[in-house]
């Protein structure tokens, strides 16, 4: 049997609700083991019953056709629905079961056992802000509303594509925070000066750098064979941006290698940024 031809596993991420807890923790897990060996499947709001007693068929109909006995990561609160799935013929490992005795245990009480908790509105005055911080960070994307950035927390500033907007809005979605972002041009690499909309906010910027060929590979998707995506161009841009960032002192990350996650985990380190929390 030829590797491609070699079976994977099935893994499952189940939930109550959306799956994107049991996502998280899981897919965490799993990188430290050979991913291309396993197949991933997120089976959200498995809340009765019913549901529990179908879901579990057809992951272990997967096992069958496989060979494999599948793996099924859990993050769901109803005893009856976990009763139903650990007495099927998987690998079952909830997280709740694995963590919820040690915390009643430690906190000497019992836990609500509520749905949803996880992802649940539990403080609108926080859903709200996130909301706002979100709107926030797309209508300052890429330089637009520059008369905004007093209200800027941080604002990103890079070439084009090394990654500006995804890092912004992942920190307004997660943290609630107000990230405005400035792409850099030919305009600030000829003069060496910092634009003049940013030259207020030196205190809150921040700028990002990418290895040229990831760069080129990054623009060649979107227009290929194009001066804008050619190797001599987008070295030019990332070593001109390298330079101005050196010489007006603003922190810099370097994004190649990094997740979205870890870019935003760094930038707020860096510049002292909380989670908006009420």
């Amino acid at each position: 049997m030829t590797e491609s031809e070699k079976p994977q596993r099935a893994i499952f991420f189940l939930s109550d609700r959306t799956g994107i807890t049991a996502e998280t923790l899981g897919s965490t897990l799993l990188t430290q083991f050979d991913e291309s060996e396993l197949r991933q499947s997120t089976l959200p709001f498995v809340n009765t019953a019913d549901k529990a007693r179908s879901t579990l068929a057809y992951i272990e109909h997967t096992g069958r056709a496989s060979g494999l006995t599948p793996i099924v990561f859990s993050t769901t609160v109803s005893d009856e629905v976990r009763a139903v799935l650990r007495a099927g013929n998987i690998v079952f490992l909830d997280l709740f079961d694995m963590f919820l005795p040690s915390l009643e245990s430690a906190l000497d009480t019992k836990s609500t056992h509520r749905v949803g908790q996880a992802h649940g509105i539990a403080n609108q005055d926080i859903y709200d802000s996130r909301i706002d911080a979100m709107n926030f960070a797309l209508n300052h994307d890429d330089g637009v509303n520059e008369q905004g950035y007093e209200r800027a927390e941080v604002i990103l500033v890079a070439p084009s594509r090394v990654g500006k907007t995804p890092v912004c809005i992942y920190m307004a979605m997660q943290y609630g925070i107000y990230a405005a972002n400035y792409p850099l041009t030919e305009d600030e690499f000829d003069s060496g000066q910092l634009p003049r909309a940013l030259k207020p906010h030196r205190d809150k910027l921040y700028g990002l750098y990418i290895d040229p060929k990831r760069l080129h590979h990054i623009r060649s998707e979107r227009r290929k064979g194009s001066q804008y995506a050619a190797i001599p161009q987008v070295s030019y841009e990332l070593r001109q941006a390298e330079q101005l960032y050196k010489k007006h002192r603003v922190p810099y990350a370097e994004t190649t290698h990094k997740s979205i996650e870890e870019l935003a985990t760094l930038i707020m380190q860096d510049k002292n940024l909380r989670r908006r929390s009420f």
